[in-house]
């Protein structure tokens, strides 16, 4: 979304004859007084419509945004999209509210999420020596971005995605954002559908992008790992000669990303740089690291987050920052949210619970069974969400590889991690016949629900099993909210 408190006192972001252009609109009300034309932030939902907003009404799967533009009008909007794609109904109701206003623009579009997008293509037009930059990636991409931007922020003035605004229409939103005294943007670029990376794509226009991995996020719904690396290199097709694409050397679709693009590939990754020295890899307080000798920590855990700094440090080298920028962004770089947060108190909690996929669920559980600390190991794992139908087998994967990861309990939480369950119990068994201690001793629990009551159950088998410095892991997709256990077993606002 774009903030409308900073742009006061600025003029309309776009012009009328911009506007239209952009989206083949055409205004509803003819007596519109363009002078009046005005819009200072773009909003697609109704309850953040502030004074001089474009309010762009999306039609989903449930609901139709038309039926919210009163309420944008009431708010202050000064300019709406209407779709002629929405219910003749609206659709009336809205021409005939248009004719008589003169005051607020009611212009016509086919597609209204369509017409946000090529609005904010037009807008980055408007900016042609902003130096445009991009990360996508299967898990990732929100650290990356935010490790990139905290490194470029020592160079250059940057504007970069708020969060994970990286879809459809959070990529055009954040794009609105971009201001005259930005000398560099930085945007994420997600995707959960085909082609929805080539759209946003389209309308930055990056000419330096970022690939961390190519995995399984969102796989039910593309189908194969090749199709996501068809999809996830798009984002590589407008970098010109004047730039470059980043691309993980280890990824094993490392060779076909780089097919065909027109700009320099730079690899990266563990010895691709002889001017990067990794010193220590201290576990879950990070990695010590020199970068042309200017030694560095990273305080985020693991070796798939020093991997995703170092995509990060190839771009910023490439933009010309030097040792100590790149030291000063690595060691100002803020907690993230629910992203390999560390917690401290009673016990050791690893939050990764914004989201999960299966190679971001192995690589916390590699991170987990590698720690080495004197109490026990307690892995609360839910649901890995949008697997299609690769999700019992997906889910079994984890389960096994949970088994063997050092847990001394392990809760599978969720629906899905039925699955896991059912595996992990399958192999202790198996492994208790032939007197594997360490396996068949491990505590397994299936907690198969996600709401209140499941969350007191988690918090309840937690605290009576674990002591005064066991470390917990907390891993599952967005959508499980397992960040919800921390306050009932003492650690909701501790780190």
């Amino acid at each position: 979304m774009t903030d409308a408190k900073s742009v006061e006192n600025i003029e309309s972001l776009l012009k009328l004859s911009e506007t239209l252009e952009a989206v083949g609109g055409v205004l509803l009300n003819q007596n519109f007084d363009s002078g009046n034309f005005c819009f200072t932030s773009v909003q697609t939902d109704s309850r953040l419509v502030a004074e001089k907003s474009l309010f762009v009404p999306l039609i989903g799967e449930f609901q139709d945004g038309h039926s919210y533009i009163p309420s944008a009008l009431e708010k202050g909007a000064s300019a709406v999209f209407v779709s002629k794609k929405t219910s003749k109904n609206l659709l009336d109701g809205l021409k005939r509210q248009a004719a008589d206003n003169k005051n607020v623009a009611f212009i016509l579009v086919e597609n209204t999420m369509r017409a946000l997008q090529k609005a904010a293509e037009a807008y980055v037009r408007k900016f042609p020596r902003l130096i445009r930059c991009a990360v996508t990636g299967s898990s990732g991409k929100t650290t990356t971005k935010e490790i990139t931007a905290s490194i470029l922020r020592q160079k250059f003035s940057v504007i970069a995605t708020k969060g994970n605004f990286n879809s459809e229409t959070g990529l055009p939103l954040s794009v609105f954002n971009i201001r005259p005294e930005h000398e560099l943007g930085l945007f994420e670029m997600g995707m959960n559908r085909v082609n929805e990376i080539g759209e946003i794509a389209e309308v930055f226009k990056p000419n330096y992008a970022i690939i961390t991995n190519i995995g399984t996020a969102h796989i039910g719904i593309l189908g194969s790992r090749q199709n996501i690396a068809n999809e996830k290199k798009k984002i590589f097709n407008y970098i010109d000669s004047f730039g470059a694409a980043f691309i993980p050397e280890k990824d094993d679709f490392a060779s076909f990303l780089e097919k065909g693009v027109k700009g320099k590939v730079v690899k990266y990754g563990l010895g691709c740089d002889e001017s990067v020295k990794v010193v220590a890899d201290e576990g879950l307080l990070g990695t010590v690291f020199a970068v042309d000798g200017v030694l560095m920590r990273l305080s985020l855990p693991g070796k798939y987050n020093f991997l995703n700094a170092l995509g990060a440090i190839a771009l910023a080298k490439k933009l010309g920052c030097t040792g100590e920028q790149i030291k000063a962004g690595i060691e100002s770089l803020k907690p993230l949210g629910g992203r390999s947060t560390i917690k401290k108190g009673k016990f050791t909690v690893l939050e990764d619970c914004y989201n999960a996929n299966p190679d971001s669920m192995e690589k916390a559980l590699d991170l987990c069974a590698d720690t080495k600390i004197e109490g026990k190991k307690i892995y609360v794992l839910g649901d890995m969400l949008e697997l299609g139908e690769e999700s019992e087998k997906e889910h079994a994967k984890i389960g096994e590889k949970a088994l063997y990861s050092d847990a001394d309990m392990i809760i599978f939480f969720g629906f899905e991690m039925n699955y896991a369950f059912e595996k992990a119990v399958e192999i202790a068994q198996k492994k208790e016949s032939l007197t594997d201690g360490k396996i068949s001793s491990v505590r397994l629990i299936y907690i198969g629900n996600k709401d209140e009551a499941a969350i007191n159950d988690t918090a309840k088998e937690i605290n009576e099993f674990a002591e005064a410095g066991d470390l917990i892991l907390l891993k599952g997709s967005r959508g499980m909210g397992l960040e919800r256990i921390l306050p009932p077993i003492g650690m909701g606002g501790e780190s």
